[in-house]
């Protein structure tokens, strides 16, 4: 039997899309239960761990975290809420920009972010430790290509 598929591969197994969409899904499994135990989720370690890692000599907004983590910013917006709420992250009014909101981290959201940040990468290099070392790098500088396409 024929695929009724019009495609310009030969199986499905060429398609770089397919393949990204199968390794992200068994990454982000693996990266879920490193988060597990910290009751946080894929996005909101995320940006608890950007705003952690973020330069705070100035305020950071939410448009600042959001572009830094490459997430939307409205959906940005309810995370920091969900944060808060756990008493991870601090919102004040910004001191310049009557509009704007400025974002720290709590030391609570600190610790949490370091502790789950030390699982997460822990996952990462049992996950990626299927490359070499050289090939690890390739593949990260290629995915830092595609990320920085405009």
């Amino acid at each position: 039997m024929t695929p009724d598929l019009e495609t310009a591969y030969r199986d499905a197994s060429e398609s770089p899309g397919l393949a990204l969409w199968r390794v992200t899904n068994a990454w982000q499994r693996s990266i879920r239960a490193a988060l597990a135990p910290h009751d946080l989720t894929h996005v909101q370690f995320v940006l608890l761990a950007s705003l952690t890692w973020m330069d705070r000599s100035r305020p950071v907004t939410q448009r600042d975290l959001a572009a830094h983590a490459g997430t939307d910013v409205m959906m940005t917006s309810q995370v920091i809420r969900a944060l808060e709420a756990k008493g991870y992250v601090a919102r004040a009014q910004h001191p310049t920009d009557g509009r704007a909101v400025a974002l720290t981290p709590t030391p609570e959201g600190i610790a949490v972010a370091n502790r789950a940040n030390r699982d997460v990468e822990a996952a990462d290099r049992a996950y990626f430790g299927a490359l070499r070392a050289d090939d690890l790098r390739t593949f990260t500088r290629h995915l830092n290509t595609l990320d920085h396409r405009d």
